[in-house]
């Protein structure tokens, strides 16, 4: 694998490419990859880059290391960065925007988890649309014991996430537990052994980018757009047969029928 989206001034937030699939690494273990304002930016810079890259299929999104994916925000900043309402709403609108940047990302999500997944770590894994864990890992959200509130850009991906009444168990009781509840609550989507994280989130990635991109491009569109309760315009409902039209449509029924394995273009 080759890194890109790096600089030696910052190498918090890494980017390996591998083929067709990028691997986003928050690279702070001696901090358990714990968020600092500056990686905030970094990381939201490269999920901007990373949108504009036609040629991707797959982003992972994980932590350096195997004990933590993150515990949030570097509570150490609190003093210098988030001192008081002003300095924690400029703050917030640098963390909002990656994790709208996360959010609105066109290409697929993998967020591969490993140890401990709270706080920000949580919200960042939680808006990936594929997340797997490992049997050790632990979530939760506890800023009640800081004093914070979750702010309505995050409690809102929170909810959509879980629903009302489980982002409020999370959020009242503070209480830190395991991947089986996790699963059971959707803040996962499957849990396997310690071990078998890293084959699993590969295995899943190869499969996803062996799909049709535009099509994955276009299911996320989809299913953000019906988050909206608006009615869809003409247009909107055209859309859903754009890909009949498309270089990939033909590929792969042409495969089907020929019962070969497709090589889509991305056109």
């Amino acid at each position: 694998m080759s890194s890109l989206a790096s600089s030696a001034a910052d190498e918090t937030v890494l980017v390996e490419r591998d083929g067709a699939i990028a691997t986003v690494l928050l690279n702070r273990p001696h901090k358990l990859n714990a968020l600092t304002k500056p990686m905030w930016a970094r990381l939201g810079a490269v999920l901007r880059e990373l949108d504009a890259d036609e040629s991707l299929r797959c982003v992972i999104l994980r932590g350096a290391g195997e004990k933590a994916f993150s515990p949030g925000n570097d509570i150490s900043e609190f003093e210098t960065e988030r001192a008081n309402p002003r300095q924690a709403k400029d703050y917030g609108r640098l963390m909002h925007g990656t994790l709208g940047a996360l959010r609105a990302l066109r290409h697929p999500t993998i967020a591969r988890i490993h140890g401990i997944c709270v706080g920000g770590g949580m919200e960042i894994a939680g808006l990936c649309d594929l997340r797997v864990c490992g049997e050790s890992s632990r979530f939760g959200a506890p800023i009640a014991r800081l004093g914070l509130v979750m702010a309505y850009p995050e409690i809102e991906a929170l909810r959509d996430l879980v629903g009302k009444q489980t982002a409020l168990e999370i959020l009242l009781e503070g209480r830190i537990f395991g991947a089986a509840e996790a699963l059971d609550k959707g803040i996962v989507t499957r849990v396997v052994e310690d071990a078998r994280v890293g084959d699993e989130v590969a295995e899943t990635a190869a499969r996803v980018a062996a799909g049709a991109p535009l099509v994955a491009r276009w299911h996320k569109k989809f299913l953000r757009r019906l988050e909206d309760p608006a009615p869809l315009s003409e247009a909107e409902f055209d859309e859903g047969f754009a890909c009949y039209g498309t270089k990939d449509f033909e590929i792969g029924y042409r495969a089907f029928l020929a019962k070969t394995e497709p090589e889509f273009e991305g056109r």
